[in-house]
């Protein structure tokens, strides 16, 4: 039976550790970053249309409902690039904050492109689908990978590695906006201290942790399942193996604009964070811990300090998508 109606989950991303060793003659930038998918997620629904055309309804007056969202641009280039015929109409739910570092745009335009590969039964597959998302934005192919990845290039050169386990992420994102291409920019005219992206990748190898479920690709049916467990060595957490080497080069640009970066950070290690650490070109600053008790307990002391930002819960997971409901 044809379906007609598909919904995903859009998990967002943190960045581990993230570096930028240089810039290409096109103007973007190098990266090198760990990239890890958190349960934290928007809902996309994608129901097929017999007229042609694109219908986006975002539920927020502050999102653009047009053909400058990331998920409207998604769906207009699935029909270039496969010339099928009909629609499609778009409903986002947000509850991935915007303007974040936690690539909100970027994984609801890849649930488009995952679910309209579904939805039309075109059968692109990742390779393809992620070559598309690219040209979309960097965040992209990672966004319909997922899991534990290193992110090389401007983001479009993918390596897998051992996931970092189960832990559980506190996310807190300040009030102030910043501009990711004023970040980089900014980075250009400065030599700061660069992350250690390979110690971050042997902390992750440190562990006895089973691989990710082969199964959990984009579209994995009927739901990807956080990541697995760490077992831990020496009576050492899998957050505290990770939490020296949390790193974001771009944190000594965004921090000093935003100064409550810096007083968040230190208020998630008093309360209990492994480390903590800004996710993206900022400000969102995410804190580790090795189990949810004691990130609770964390969120309530930071309720209590009234630092006035919105705080999240979100365990880490094995993928970047999963799907809610095929009809």
């Amino acid at each position: 039976m044809e379906k007609m109606s598909i919904g995903l989950w859009a998990h967002a991303k943190i960045n581990l550790g993230l570096d930028v060793t240089g810039r290409r003659g096109d103007g973007y930038h190098l990266l090198r970053t760990v990239m890890q998918s958190i349960g934290l997620a928007d809902r996309v629904f994608l129901e097929r249309t017999a007229e042609p055309g694109i219908a986006l309804d975002c539920g927020d007056a502050a999102l653009a409902a047009d053909e400058t969202n990331l998920a409207w641009r998604a769906a207009a280039l699935f029909f270039r690039e496969t010339g099928v015929s009909g629609g499609v109409r778009i409903r986002l739910e947000k509850h991935i904050p915007m303007g974040a570092g936690l690539a909100g745009g970027s994984t609801d335009a890849a649930a488009v492109l995952t679910g309209m590969d579904r939805l039309f039964d075109t059968g692109l597959g990742l390779e393809k689908l992620q070559t598309m998302g690219v040209r979309l934005g960097a965040d992209i192919p990672f966004c319909l990978q997922g899991g534990t990845l290193l992110a090389e290039g401007i983001g479009e050169v993918l390596t897998p590695l051992p996931p970092c386990g189960d832990l559980t992420v506190l996310l807190a994102k300040p009030g102030a906006s910043v501009s990711t291409p004023a970040v980089y920019r900014a980075l250009d005219a400065m030599d700061p201290p660069h992350p250690d992206i390979d110690g971050l990748i042997r902390a992750l190898g440190d562990g006895s942790v089973p691989g990710a479920d082969p199964a959990c690709v984009p579209g994995a049916d009927p739901a990807c399942v956080p990541g697995a467990g760490a077992a831990e060595e020496a009576g050492t957490s899998a957050a505290e193996r990770l939490a020296p080497y949390l790193g974001n080069v771009l944190e000594d640009v965004t921090a000093p604009q935003i100064p409550v970066i810096g007083r968040i950070e230190e208020a998630m290690r008093r309360a209990g964070a492994a480390g903590a650490c800004m996710s993206g070109s900022g400000p969102t600053v995410f804190g580790l811990f090795a189990d949810r008790d004691a990130a609770q307990r964390a969120r309530e002391a930071l309720e209590a300090e009234d630092f006035g930002e919105p705080l999240f819960l979100a365990v880490t997971q094995a993928c970047a998508q999963s799907i809610e409901e095929i009809k």
